[in-house]
């Protein structure tokens, strides 16, 4: 059975949606097109909101844009369509990511409409969390969701959690020796005028505390820049992460890696978890290489996540919708 085709209104309410993913940098590397006529919503990538020096293969714009792919699946099941979604549909054009038919009504055994009230909820959180282990029951059904979309995730023990963290310490004094990369960095983070101006990029408010000892994973966006009103405080001294990867490292895996970090996050959310992404060490080829467990099956590390329980973190802005969508 077809569905009627969806209007402007309903369209516009789940590209809202789509767009509430993370993005390195909240840069927000994407673009909407809904076909009328097939019922169907294309996403594009956008190469001009690229980190070209942190991001010279666009492999994290095409896991924002995998991100924001899950969301529009879980967005259009909770509007009661079915979300057949196809991956590079069209080789003559490398920048159309996927395509979403919406001609149907839902499956009546499709999970994904349980997770958008998690949508909103989501909020990267750069404070301190707690020391309170998560559960295993709850890291299993994060496993779960991972594999749900082709991707594993992976608990890494008190030793391969220092070599992370070391690794991602290397990676901020690389960074702060690179002018190319601080230069990057300042464009997209709380600068006056800059990116969040126009609502993208991450304004000042959500750079969280400075940390007293520097013990957990989370990326201190000032770059030395004094920031009004901004505190410090002490960071749990046991941070508890995970690693999303692929058995590949490819755009489809990139993809595909995008919409599991964003599964994983949405469920993190629905039990009661919050969550930051560090992607330092993923920015240098070799550092990124020695984030896996050898004794691990994943591949290639696509993201590390911080999870635990504490504050949520801020919004951050979002692009009015008129920008990144288009009516065809």
């Amino acid at each position: 059975m077809t569905a009627e085709p969806l209007d402007a209104t309903v369209v516009t309410t789940l590209v809202r949606d789509a767009t509430a993913a993370p993005s390195m940098h909240n840069a927000q590397p994407w673009r909407f097109r809904y076909l009328a006529d097939r019922g169907a919503i294309r996403l594009f990538g956008d190469p001009g909101r690229a980190m070209t020096r942190a991001d010279p293969e666009q492999r994290a714009l095409h896991l924002g844009c995998g991100a924001a792919l899950f969301n529009l699946r879980v967005a259009v099941a909770h509007a009661g369509r079915e979300p057949d979604t196809a991956l590079l549909p069209d080789p003559a054009e490398p920048w159309l990511l996927a395509e979403v038919d919406t001609d149907r009504p839902v499956r009546p055994d499709d999970d994904l409409a349980a997770l958008h009230p998690a949508i909103h909820r989501r909020h990267t959180s750069r404070f301190p969390f707690t020391d309170e282990d998560v559960p295993s029951g709850i890291l299993d059904g994060l496993r779960a969701a991972a594999r749900m979309e082709g991707a594993r995730l992976h608990m890494p023990g008190a030793w391969h959690v220092q070599e992370v963290l070391d690794l991602l310490h290397d990676a901020e004094s690389r960074e702060s020796l690179d002018p190319e990369a601080r230069e990057e960095l300042l464009r997209w983070t709380g600068a006056p005028g800059g990116a969040t101006s126009s609502g993208d990029g991450i304004p000042a408010h959500a750079f969280g505390p400075r940390q007293h000892d520097v013990t957990a994973p989370v990326r201190d966006f000032a770059a030395g820049r004094a920031v009004a009103g901004r505190g410090s405080a002490t960071f749990e001294k046991r941070p508890q992460l995970a690693l999303l990867g692929t058995p590949h490292d490819n755009v489809l895996d990139w993809l595909t890696a995008g919409q599991a970090l964003e599964r994983v996050l949405l469920q993190a959310t629905s039990d009661g978890l919050v969550t930051s992404l560090t992607s330092q060490a993923l920015e240098w080829p070799e550092l990124r290489w020695a984030l896996r467990d050898p004794s691990s099956p994943m591949g290639h590390v696509q993201m590390v996540i911080r999870l635990g329980y504490g504050p949520e973190g801020p919004e951050t802005p979002r692009r009015p919708v008129e920008d990144v969508l288009e009516f065809a």
